[in-house]
């Protein structure tokens, strides 16, 4: 189906094109929420009568837009969540869970407007992209951590799993020395062959 786009859309095209999409592309998501008209020669006619109207509100939702996006970009929001050593979540964190920190925040946020490929699905620092209009897009971090001050030390530059390791690797080394290095025996063999002097 050819449509006429009423604003940017992401991947696809300006306000004003005419673009090819999928029928159910069109009717479910397009023209359903007002982001384009069919393109009939009637639309198009309509089209040229509302684009200066259009361009305006545009101009001044991207205005709005920018203030946000000035107070949001390069935020660095904390999502605490239960995980294995190995750093893999039990579960993931969604649009959802961003949107919800983000309100925790003061910052509201629609679900369309976070840029989330797939669920987050482990520990560290991940950066997604925030969509708060059309033609405005900031990054932010979002940290995944097993508690806050976990997050601190992620946020510190520290390699979570590394260190983890280390301490198993240190653990196991203490264990090891200990089986071999027992002070009592050491005591003990000394001890015996003192006393047999001493009965002689």
């Amino acid at each position: 189906m050819d449509v006429i786009l009423l604003e940017r859309v992401s991947k696809l095209g300006q306000m004003g094109e005419v673009v090819k999409v999928r029928d159910g592309y069109a009717r479910n998501f397009l023209l359903k929420r007002g982001k384009a008209l069919r393109a009939t020669a009637d639309n198009r006619a309509r089209f040229e009568g509302m684009k200066a109207e259009l361009e305006a509100r545009n101009l001044k939702a991207k205005g709005e837009a920018s203030k946000v996006a000035e107070k949001i970009e390069g935020r660095n929001i904390v999502v605490i969540r239960q995980a294995s050593e190995s750093g893999q979540l039990f579960g993931s964190v969604s649009v959802r869970d961003i949107v919800i920190s983000f309100a925790a925040d003061g910052v509201a946020l629609a679900r369309p407007q976070v840029q989330l490929d797939a669920p987050i699905k482990t520990i560290g620092k991940h950066s997604v992209t925030i969509a708060v209009h059309p033609e405005v897009e900031v990054d932010v971090t979002v940290t995944v951590a097993r508690s806050q001050e976990e997050a601190e030390r992620i946020n510190r530059g520290e390699d979570i799993s590394t260190r983890n390791q280390d301490r198993d690797a240190a653990a196991e080394a203490i264990a090891a020395a200990g089986e071999f290095f027992d002070p009592d025996a050491v005591h003990e063999d000394l001890a015996a062959p003192v006393a047999e002097e001493a009965g002689q």
